[in-house]
């Protein structure tokens, strides 16, 4: 391993800034300083010219005096066992810079904390705890302790739930340590499932079945029937508000079926590159518009900045996978959040109700969450033109009880707007070709993002604090950058598009967008789960199947166009892999040739089919405002 030492990483605004955050965990924080330091992996030695065009390549930062190491030191690397976004980058622009025997280059921080008097060991934990993201980072005393980002790690087996032993109880702990947020007669469905098929569940499909069953995918709630003082209500929620597009369809071309609606737009002059001759121009043909807003509300809550820039990532890439592939355009993001209670600014109406430790303030929400957003937007390349931003926190004394209703856990939504063609609105639905291969677009499988389905579809603080970390993404927009170049050439191909179904990975992970897209396409589907791009050899099958890692698509393609696609790939250097085929049958094959298991082995009208329908009854309550 080789270490490069870098450029002062703080500016003088960024480094007051931190300063003033640290002197709040201990006011004898003096000062701050920080400079980047770099850890190369060579596959063999490297020559002079390697050591001067590397070097010339880390001279970036702001341009500030480097200054020498006074205090107590902490270098914040990346987590071991996973890469980087940055990583990801700066390994692939040295090699374009002829540094081929390059293997990997990561990036640390190097602080400088500078106390005006010693402080005990758990004063300085918490302060360095302040310094880095512990989901995707850890701390290191010494350079030397680096060297673990560059080793390798044995892969975790697979693991069984004994039902067939145990019965119900063996589900309802699985429930509670792996985060499923399995309702009682979704627990019962499942043990039933199971004893029918004469085998216990393994890990990885019970998670499989908690993200795709969860509120957030399925809306479990919202299509609940429901009853107010008794009295049933003809619509579920849902069909509340698909009422306004069943009462008045004109011009809507698809709505509440693909990751986005699309309406009817109008004859125009796109320009764009023809994907055989690479040249500009214009081409008159049907612009129709898609779009859509979700939320990301819970990873918000949890880490603010990280949470709404997957939120509108994750926005981007359902506008991109509408229909056979389409051009998202333009952005919005919007935030409701409790009381700001702003430091010296506080106001006489606004509550003094605490807040769990794991979630953030609605003050550090409206502090990182807006930049969040608009940093995935600008780094992906669409603008994020409007928003909204509103605080609510109200104190009520209803049936006796003392309560508080607010945001402590925030909406955040992200929304947008984009472009497709006329030919390309409806995917294959139930049309998939048999044998179609079965791919992955885009970066690697790493160990974030567990169960954010699930996670999501929680109270605020059900769950394990672990695992309410553990289901936060991270965002690296020019991966997504590089997937959406490639979406953007096979639609540009018109007829000859070789993407006959695509869907973008969310919640659950592959768990959850391959058995939806292979089940919407009309078919079932077998996988090599090795298959998978993982930058994580150690994790177990739960881990590879069920990830959220970022920037990542879905796609069913016909054999005869996969070497169309492939080249496409090459060109916009966007990473991709085959892992399975579409099959007749309606099973999930998910199989794990390095243990010789089969990790999945269901029916999709087992994971997919009909769970207990959920119904809901309300009271009315009156209350003195």
């Amino acid at each position: 391993m080789q270490i490069l030492r870098g450029a002062p990483a703080l500016s003088l605004f960024k480094r007051k800034q931190l300063i003033q955050q640290l002197q709040q965990i201990c006011p004898q924080v003096d000062d701050v300083y920080a400079e980047f330091v770099h850890f190369a992996q060579w596959r063999d030695s490297y020559s002079h010219l390697d050591h001067d065009v590397i070097g010339r390549l880390l001279r970036y930062g702001p341009r500030v005096e480097a200054e020498s190491f006074i205090g107590h030191r902490t270098i914040v690397i990346p987590r071991p066992g996973t890469l980087s976004p940055w990583s990801s980058k700066a390994t692939d622009i040295a090699h374009n810079c002829g540094l081929s025997g390059l293997s990997r280059l990561e990036r640390g921080i190097d602080y400088d904390i500078r106390f005006s008097t010693p402080q005990e060991p758990a004063v300085i934990q918490a302060v360095e705890a302040a310094l880095f993201d512990r989901m995707t980072q850890t701390v290191v005393n010494h350079h030397g302790g680096a060297a673990q980002l560059f080793e390798s790690h044995t892969p975790q087996p697979l693991a069984t739930v004994p039902i067939l032993l145990e019965g119900r109880d063996a589900l309802v702990l699985a429930n509670r340590n792996l985060g499923l947020a399995l309702a009682d007669d979704e627990i019962d469905y499942l043990v039933d499932s199971f004893l029918k098929l004469n085998r216990d569940p393994t890990d990885v499909e019970l998670m499989m079945f908690a993200q795709a069953n969860s509120e957030h995918c399925r809306h479990k709630i919202f299509n609940a029937s429901w009853d107010i003082d008794g009295e049933a209500q003809l619509l579920s929620l849902f069909k509340m508000i698909k009422n306004t597009a069943a009462v008045s369809p004109d011009n809507i071309l698809s709505a509440y079926k693909d990751n986005a609606a699309v309406i009817s737009g109008f004859e125009a002059d796109r320009f764009y590159a023809n994907p055989i001759s690479h040249q500009y121009a214009y081409n008159t043909e049907a612009v129709h518009i898609l779009m859509k807003v979700e939320t990301h509300n819970h990873p918000t809550a949890i880490s603010p900045w990280a949470g709404a820039a997957t939120g509108s990532g994750g926005e981007i890439r359902d506008e991109g996978a509408t229909g056979q592939g389409s051009k998202p355009k333009a952005g919005l993001c919007g935030f409701t959040v409790s009381d700001l209670k702003i430091p010296g600014f506080e106001q006489p109406w606004e509550s003094q109700y605490g807040k769990p430790e794991r979630i953030v303030s609605a003050l550090d929400i409206m502090q990182d969450g807006p930049l969040g957003a608009a940093a995935f937007n600008n780094e992906f390349g669409r603008p994020n033109l409007t928003g909204y931003f509103r605080t609510f926190e109200q104190r009520l004394d209803t049936q006796g009880e003392d309560r508080v209703w607010g945001y402590h856990k925030p909406i955040m939504i992200a929304g947008g707007l984009g472009n497709i063609k006329a030919e390309h609105v409806e995917k294959a639905w139930d049309n998939i070709p048999t044998g179609s291969k079965l791919i992955v677009l885009g970066g690697p499988a790493m160990e974030i993002g567990m169960g954010g389905g699930a996670a999501s579809s929680m109270k605020t603080c059900e769950g394990q604090e672990n695992l309410d970390f553990a289901s936060v993404q991270r965002d690296n927009p020019e991966m997504e950058r590089r997937c959406q170049e490639v979406i953007d050439q096979c639609w540009a191909l018109g007829e000859e598009n070789p993407i006959a179904f695509i869907h973008d990975v969310g919640a659950g992970g592959l768990s959850n967008a391959f058995p939806e897209l292979v089940n919407d396409g009309g078919r079932g589907g077998r996988f090599d789960i090795r298959a998978v791009p993982n930058d994580e050899p150690g994790m177990a099958p739960l881990a590879i199947w069920c990830n959220e890692s970022q920037e990542r698509y879905v796609l069913a393609i016909a054999p005869d166009n996969v070497a169309l696609f492939s080249s496409i790939c090459k060109r916009e250097r966007a990473p991709f892999a085959v892992i399975g085929e579409a099959t007749d049958e309606k099973q999930l094959v998910v199989e794990d040739p390095l243990f010789g298991n089969t990790p999945v082995d269901i029916p999709l009208t087992v994971l997919l089919g009909k769970p207990p329908k959920m119904h809901r009854s309300v009271t009315s309550v009156g209350s003195d405002i």
